[in-house]
């Protein structure tokens, strides 16, 4: 067996270190909007990055050591949104959240030790998934533009370095643009870091409140749009770049993993797609046989980001508000835009997919359940009354 020295490479180290810094600043914005929606408080906040920290990071390292493959595993973003937009509606609180966390936990593990997940998932229509997908993320994209209005000149300076990002340094504009949005708002006098607690985090326990209001609104939205936009994609990205590996066990691990950790603050652990793409590829290393040691140092930098995940809170809270909602939007710009693409390119799909999308944006909420699971219903209700013919006339076509 190689010795694990033989296989480390910088280029492996260095894009192990991308995938985190891009899977990081891309997304913790909309997780930190998704606890303050839910009603967390900030040692609550700094739990959750605590258990996401951790949850990312061992279920990444542990597999491609086992495997000797890179298994990128990440928090589920559209899922986070999910939670942002249904906690400010709905009302809940992180009691009832957590619940929801493990009910979504429960069904994440059943479908991967069952294997229905690679059964089923196929058949679900992608352009609903990607409307749903890009109806939750909008609401970031728009509330960037927004911010306009109270920081423009931040917001502009963000926005033209992501377009020269964009244009010069695909992979890094993320960071980049963190980096000018940071740097502009200390000229200006606006980062407060006075207060952040360069420690160790604590681990806070919430006890979970099961009611049927977060299961619908919360579980089952947040279990969809995790198996559907995320695990789907991540799957494609494994086999783009040939790799051979056992899905549904590693699916029944990422639900085991948020089963044990829920109740610290990890909603949903899922296969990552955009972090997988920089670790499975030739940047990582020209042999991919080599390429796990990508993905090991990735999760060790994960579980390091969580153990001080106290301090990361406290960089947040510092930053502008405008600062936060403007990088979050800006860095789900190709996710919105890639989940329309899909969403209405095809013909067959596209109003139904269009009805989604709408649906999930106006933030509608009926019964107290949230317009993620109505966006899904009434794409599926269009769909059915679109394509579906009685029996009889499909044995005669």
């Amino acid at each position: 067996m190689r010795s694990l020295f033989q296989d480390l490479s910088l280029s492996a180290a260095t894009a192990g270190f991308v995938a985190v810094l891009v899977g990081f600043t891309s997304s913790v914005a909309i997780v930190f909007s998704a606890a303050t929606a839910l009603g967390a408080t900030p040692a609550q906040i700094s739990s959750w990055m605590w258990a996401l920290g951790l949850g990312m990071g061992l279920c990444t390292a542990l597999p491609s050591l086992w495997l000797r493959q890179p298994v990128m595993v990440a928090w589920s973003t559209p899922g986070a949104a999910v939670l942002a937009t249904a906690g400010v509606a709905g009302g809940f609180g992180m009691a009832e959240a957590t619940g929801a966390f493990i009910a979504c936990a429960a069904l994440i593990t059943l479908f991967g030790v069952t294997g229905w997940f690679e059964k089923l998932l196929g058949r679900i229509p992608m352009p609903i998934a990607s409307a749903l997908l890009a109806g939750v993320l909008t609401r970031f994209g728009l509330d960037a533009f927004v911010a306009l209005k109270s920081a423009l000149g931040l917001v502009l300076a963000m926005l033209l370095a992501y377009l020269v990002g964009r244009r010069l340094w695909a992979r890094y504009a993320v960071p980049v643009v963190l980096l000018v949005g940071i740097g502009y708002a200390a000229v200006e006098g606006r980062l407060h870091l006075g207060g952040v607690q360069w420690g160790l985090t604590l681990p806070v326990f919430t006890s979970p409140e099961f009611t049927w209001r977060a299961m619908v609104s919360l579980a089952l939205p947040l279990f969809v749009v995790t198996m559907a936009s995320q695990n789907l994609p991540g799957v494609a990205a494994i086999r783009a770049a040939k790799y051979d590996m056992p899905i549904s066990k590693i699916i029944t691990l990422t639900g085991l993993a948020t089963l044990v950790l829920a109740p610290f603050g990890a909603f949903a652990l899922n296969l990552s797609a955009i972090t997988a793409a920089i670790c499975m590829g030739r940047e990582a290393h020209p042999d991919p046989d080599k390429r796990y040691m990508a993905a090991v140092a990735c999760g060790v930098l994960y579980c390091i980001v969580g153990l001080f995940g106290a301090a990361v809170t406290g960089v947040l809270t510092a930053f502008p508000r405008e600062l936060v909602v403007a990088i979050a939007g800006l860095a789900l710009l190709g996710s919105i835009g890639g989940g329309l693409a899909v969403a209405l390119a095809d013909d067959a799909y596209r109003e139904a997919a269009l009805i989604t999308f709408l649906v999930t944006l106006s933030g509608v909420s009926l019964a107290g359940i949230g317009s993620a699971f109505w966006g899904v219903v009434a794409g599926a209700l269009a769909l059915f009354v679109q394509q579906w013919r009685p029996r009889a006339s499909r044995l005669r076509s």
